[in-house]
Protein backbone atom coordinates (compact mmCIF):
# COMPACT_ATOMS: atom_id res chain seq x y z
CA UNK A 1 0.00 0.00 0.00
CA UNK A 2 2.76 2.37 0.82
CA UNK A 3 4.35 1.70 -2.57
CA UNK A 4 1.22 2.67 -4.48
CA UNK A 5 0.86 5.86 -2.50
CA UNK A 6 4.44 6.84 -3.24
CA UNK A 7 4.05 6.35 -7.01
CA UNK A 8 0.86 8.39 -7.07
CA UNK A 9 2.58 11.22 -5.24
CA UNK A 10 5.48 11.19 -7.72
CA UNK A 11 3.07 11.30 -10.66
CA UNK A 12 1.23 14.26 -9.19
CA UNK A 13 4.54 16.09 -8.73
CA UNK A 14 5.51 15.49 -12.40
CA UNK A 15 2.14 16.78 -13.61
CA UNK A 16 2.45 19.90 -11.48
CA UNK A 17 5.91 20.57 -12.91
CA UNK A 18 4.56 20.10 -16.45
CA UNK A 19 1.86 22.72 -16.00
CA UNK A 20 4.27 25.00 -14.20
CA UNK A 21 6.54 25.31 -17.31
CA UNK A 22 3.65 26.01 -19.73
CA UNK A 23 3.60 29.79 -19.39
CA UNK A 24 0.50 31.65 -20.59
CA UNK A 25 0.74 35.17 -22.06
CA UNK A 26 -2.08 37.01 -20.37
CA UNK A 27 -1.31 40.38 -21.96
CA UNK A 28 -4.25 41.74 -23.97
CA UNK A 29 -3.94 42.07 -27.78
CA UNK A 30 -4.24 45.70 -28.78
CA UNK A 31 -6.30 46.37 -31.89
CA UNK A 32 -7.58 49.69 -33.19
CA UNK A 33 -11.31 50.17 -33.11
CA UNK A 34 -13.33 51.07 -36.16
CA UNK A 35 -13.65 54.65 -34.91
CA UNK A 36 -9.88 54.91 -34.49
CA UNK A 37 -9.25 53.64 -38.07
CA UNK A 38 -11.76 56.08 -39.52
CA UNK A 39 -10.22 58.96 -37.58
CA UNK A 40 -6.71 57.96 -38.74
CA UNK A 41 -7.82 58.04 -42.40
CA UNK A 42 -9.45 61.41 -41.90
CA UNK A 43 -6.36 62.83 -40.23
CA UNK A 44 -4.10 61.43 -42.98
CA UNK A 45 -6.13 62.78 -45.90
CA UNK A 46 -7.08 66.12 -44.36
CA UNK A 47 -5.46 69.00 -46.30
CA UNK A 48 -4.33 70.69 -43.09
CA UNK A 49 -2.62 67.60 -41.72
CA UNK A 50 0.67 67.98 -43.61
CA UNK A 51 3.47 65.44 -43.26
CA UNK A 52 3.86 65.57 -39.50
CA UNK A 53 3.86 62.17 -37.89
CA UNK A 54 4.52 60.27 -41.13
CA UNK A 55 7.45 58.00 -41.84
CA UNK A 56 9.90 58.97 -44.58
CA UNK A 57 8.46 56.37 -46.96
CA UNK A 58 4.88 57.51 -46.34
CA UNK A 59 5.95 61.12 -46.81
CA UNK A 60 7.60 60.32 -50.16
CA UNK A 61 4.49 58.46 -51.35
CA UNK A 62 2.28 61.41 -50.39
CA UNK A 63 4.57 63.90 -52.18
CA UNK A 64 4.59 61.73 -55.30
CA UNK A 65 0.81 61.43 -55.25
CA UNK A 66 0.41 65.19 -54.89
CA UNK A 67 2.79 65.76 -57.81
CA UNK A 68 0.89 63.25 -59.98
CA UNK A 69 -2.47 64.87 -59.20
CA UNK A 70 -1.13 68.35 -59.92
CA UNK A 71 0.41 67.23 -63.23
CA UNK A 72 -2.81 65.52 -64.31
CA UNK A 73 -4.88 68.60 -63.51
CA UNK A 74 -2.55 70.79 -65.56
CA UNK A 75 -2.88 68.58 -68.63
CA UNK A 76 -4.44 70.40 -71.52
CA UNK A 77 -6.69 67.51 -72.53
CA UNK A 78 -7.97 65.84 -69.36
CA UNK A 79 -11.49 64.97 -70.45
CA UNK A 80 -12.80 61.43 -70.20
CA UNK A 81 -13.17 61.00 -73.96
CA UNK A 82 -9.66 62.27 -74.63
CA UNK A 83 -7.81 60.99 -77.73
CA UNK A 84 -4.44 61.97 -76.27
CA UNK A 85 -2.99 58.44 -76.61
CA UNK A 86 -4.02 58.15 -80.26
CA UNK A 87 -2.51 61.55 -81.07
CA UNK A 88 0.70 60.54 -79.29
CA UNK A 89 0.97 57.38 -81.39
CA UNK A 90 0.49 59.37 -84.60
CA UNK A 91 3.14 61.88 -83.55
CA UNK A 92 5.64 59.16 -82.70
CA UNK A 93 5.02 57.43 -86.05
CA UNK A 94 5.62 60.70 -87.92
CA UNK A 95 8.86 61.31 -86.06
CA UNK A 96 9.98 57.73 -86.79
CA UNK A 97 9.37 58.20 -90.52
CA UNK A 98 11.27 61.48 -90.46
CA UNK A 99 14.24 59.81 -88.77
CA UNK A 100 14.21 57.01 -91.35
CA UNK A 101 14.23 59.52 -94.20
CA UNK A 102 17.09 61.42 -92.57
CA UNK A 103 19.06 58.20 -92.16
CA UNK A 104 18.49 57.26 -95.81
CA UNK A 105 19.75 60.68 -96.87
CA UNK A 106 22.94 60.24 -94.85
CA UNK A 107 23.38 56.74 -96.29
CA UNK A 108 22.90 58.12 -99.81
CA UNK A 109 25.79 60.52 -99.24
CA UNK A 110 28.03 57.44 -98.99
CA UNK A 111 26.28 55.21 -101.55
CA UNK A 112 24.17 56.94 -104.20
CA UNK A 113 22.20 53.75 -104.78
CA UNK A 114 20.56 54.19 -101.36
CA UNK A 115 19.08 57.59 -102.17
CA UNK A 116 15.38 57.79 -101.18
CA UNK A 117 13.02 57.80 -104.14
CA UNK A 118 15.70 56.50 -106.49
CA UNK A 119 14.30 54.41 -109.31
CA UNK A 120 14.70 50.67 -108.83
CA UNK A 121 17.16 49.42 -111.48
CA UNK A 122 15.20 46.16 -111.77
CA UNK A 123 12.28 47.98 -113.34
CA UNK A 124 14.28 48.58 -116.53
CA UNK A 125 15.11 44.90 -117.03
CA UNK A 126 13.16 42.49 -119.16
CA UNK A 127 11.43 39.50 -117.64
CA UNK A 128 14.20 37.12 -118.71
CA UNK A 129 16.94 39.43 -117.41
CA UNK A 130 15.14 39.90 -114.09
CA UNK A 131 14.77 36.13 -113.69
CA UNK A 132 18.51 35.65 -114.31
CA UNK A 133 19.37 38.44 -111.86
CA UNK A 134 17.16 36.92 -109.16
CA UNK A 135 18.73 33.52 -109.74
CA UNK A 136 22.21 34.96 -109.27
CA UNK A 137 21.07 36.80 -106.13
CA UNK A 138 19.71 33.54 -104.67
CA UNK A 139 22.99 31.76 -105.43
CA UNK A 140 25.04 34.51 -103.80
CA UNK A 141 22.78 34.51 -100.75
CA UNK A 142 23.40 30.78 -100.28
CA UNK A 143 27.12 31.08 -100.93
CA UNK A 144 27.96 34.14 -98.82
CA UNK A 145 27.12 33.65 -95.18
CA UNK A 146 25.50 36.51 -93.28
CA UNK A 147 25.03 38.54 -96.44
CA UNK A 148 22.30 41.11 -97.01
CA UNK A 149 18.83 40.10 -98.14
CA UNK A 150 18.22 38.52 -101.53
CA UNK A 151 16.21 41.57 -102.60
CA UNK A 152 19.19 43.85 -101.89
CA UNK A 153 21.55 41.49 -103.71
CA UNK A 154 19.21 41.44 -106.70
CA UNK A 155 19.08 45.21 -106.69
CA UNK A 156 22.88 45.49 -106.58
CA UNK A 157 23.31 43.08 -109.49
CA UNK A 158 20.63 44.88 -111.53
CA UNK A 159 22.38 48.20 -110.86
CA UNK A 160 25.59 46.92 -112.42
CA UNK A 161 23.78 45.23 -115.30
CA UNK A 162 21.89 48.45 -116.09
CA UNK A 163 25.25 50.27 -116.22
CA UNK A 164 26.46 47.94 -118.98
CA UNK A 165 28.17 45.13 -117.08
CA UNK A 166 27.69 41.48 -118.00
CA UNK A 167 25.56 39.41 -115.66
CA UNK A 168 28.43 37.14 -114.61
CA UNK A 169 30.77 40.10 -114.01
CA UNK A 170 28.09 41.89 -112.01
CA UNK A 171 27.50 38.81 -109.87
CA UNK A 172 31.24 38.41 -109.22
CA UNK A 173 31.52 42.07 -108.24
CA UNK A 174 28.62 41.72 -105.79
CA UNK A 175 30.20 38.60 -104.28
CA UNK A 176 33.49 40.44 -103.78
CA UNK A 177 31.64 43.36 -102.19
CA UNK A 178 29.82 41.04 -99.78
CA UNK A 179 33.02 39.23 -98.82
CA UNK A 180 34.91 42.42 -98.13
CA UNK A 181 32.17 44.38 -96.37
CA UNK A 182 32.68 45.01 -92.62
CA UNK A 183 31.21 42.22 -90.53
CA UNK A 184 30.87 39.79 -93.43
CA UNK A 185 32.45 36.35 -93.24
CA UNK A 186 35.44 36.31 -95.57
CA UNK A 187 36.64 33.08 -97.22
CA UNK A 188 40.08 32.20 -95.94
CA UNK A 189 41.55 32.36 -99.45
CA UNK A 190 40.37 35.98 -99.74
CA UNK A 191 41.66 37.23 -96.36
CA UNK A 192 44.87 38.73 -97.69
CA UNK A 193 42.92 40.58 -100.42
CA UNK A 194 40.66 42.36 -97.93
CA UNK A 195 41.65 46.00 -97.56
CA UNK A 196 41.08 46.05 -93.79
CA UNK A 197 43.14 45.28 -90.72
CA UNK A 198 40.42 43.06 -89.21
CA UNK A 199 38.38 40.26 -90.77
CA UNK A 200 35.74 37.72 -89.77
CA UNK A 201 36.38 34.12 -90.80
CA UNK A 202 34.71 30.80 -90.12
CA UNK A 203 36.02 27.27 -90.48
CA UNK A 204 37.19 24.11 -88.78
CA UNK A 205 40.17 23.92 -86.44
CA UNK A 206 42.28 21.52 -88.46
CA UNK A 207 45.37 21.34 -86.23
CA UNK A 208 46.67 22.76 -82.95
CA UNK A 209 50.33 23.13 -82.00
CA UNK A 210 52.15 23.58 -78.74
CA UNK A 211 52.52 27.34 -78.09
CA UNK A 212 56.08 28.54 -78.46
CA UNK A 213 55.66 31.44 -76.02
CA UNK A 214 53.99 31.73 -72.59
CA UNK A 215 51.90 34.66 -73.83
CA UNK A 216 50.20 32.49 -76.48
CA UNK A 217 47.07 30.58 -75.51
CA UNK A 218 46.45 28.65 -78.74
CA UNK A 219 48.04 28.40 -82.17
CA UNK A 220 46.95 26.28 -85.11
CA UNK A 221 45.37 26.06 -88.56
CA UNK A 222 41.85 27.09 -89.51
CA UNK A 223 40.38 25.56 -92.67
CA UNK A 224 37.30 26.20 -94.81
CA UNK A 225 36.24 25.26 -98.34
CA UNK A 226 38.63 27.80 -99.88
CA UNK A 227 41.86 27.21 -97.98
CA UNK A 228 43.77 27.29 -94.68
CA UNK A 229 45.19 30.04 -92.50
CA UNK A 230 47.34 30.13 -89.38
CA UNK A 231 45.73 31.65 -86.28
CA UNK A 232 47.09 32.73 -82.92
CA UNK A 233 45.07 33.36 -79.76
CA UNK A 234 46.85 35.53 -77.18
CA UNK A 235 46.29 34.90 -73.48
CA UNK A 236 45.62 38.58 -72.81
CA UNK A 237 42.64 38.41 -75.16
CA UNK A 238 40.86 36.15 -72.60
CA UNK A 239 39.18 34.07 -75.30
CA UNK A 240 37.58 30.64 -74.95
CA UNK A 241 39.65 27.55 -75.64
CA UNK A 242 39.27 25.85 -79.02
CA UNK A 243 39.66 22.17 -79.85
CA UNK A 244 40.77 20.28 -82.93
CA UNK A 245 37.92 19.38 -85.25
CA UNK A 246 35.68 22.09 -83.82
CA UNK A 247 33.92 24.63 -86.05
CA UNK A 248 34.58 28.20 -84.94
CA UNK A 249 33.93 31.74 -86.11
CA UNK A 250 36.59 34.39 -85.43
CA UNK A 251 35.20 37.93 -85.41
CA UNK A 252 37.41 41.01 -85.70
CA UNK A 253 40.58 38.94 -86.05
CA UNK A 254 43.67 41.04 -86.74
CA UNK A 255 45.58 40.33 -89.95
CA UNK A 256 49.29 39.54 -89.62
CA UNK A 257 52.03 38.18 -91.85
CA UNK A 258 53.98 35.09 -90.79
CA UNK A 259 56.90 33.85 -92.90
CA UNK A 260 55.60 35.73 -95.92
CA UNK A 261 52.06 34.39 -95.58
CA UNK A 262 48.96 36.04 -94.19
CA UNK A 263 47.81 34.92 -90.75
CA UNK A 264 45.31 36.13 -88.16
CA UNK A 265 45.54 36.79 -84.43
CA UNK A 266 42.79 37.17 -81.85
CA UNK A 267 43.16 40.14 -79.52
CA UNK A 268 41.04 41.55 -76.72
CA UNK A 269 38.84 43.23 -79.35
CA UNK A 270 38.19 39.91 -81.10
CA UNK A 271 35.53 37.33 -80.34
CA UNK A 272 35.22 33.56 -80.79
CA UNK A 273 31.85 32.01 -81.62
CA UNK A 274 31.02 28.31 -81.76
CA UNK A 275 28.14 27.82 -84.25
CA UNK A 276 27.72 24.11 -83.49
CA UNK A 277 27.90 24.33 -79.71
CA UNK A 278 24.49 24.02 -78.12
CA UNK A 279 22.96 22.38 -81.23
CA UNK A 280 22.19 19.23 -79.27
CA UNK A 281 19.71 18.03 -81.89
CA UNK A 282 22.62 17.40 -84.26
Amino acid sequence: MSTKRTIGQEASVEQSNKYEFAAVDERPELRPTVEMEIQAKVDLNHPDTGVSGLTLAAEERMRAREWEIAKTRKRWDARQESDREARTRRKVSEQSRERNVEFEKRAASVDARLEPGREDPREGLSREELAAVNQQAMRIHRMVKHSVSRAMLSKQIAERVSNGAELVSAAVAVIEAQWTRPGGIVPIAKVEDVDRGEVTVEGQVKQLWEPSHPAIQSVGLLEDESGRIRFTVWKKSKQAMVREGERVRFRAAAKNWYEGRCSIALTRWSNIEFPERGEWWK
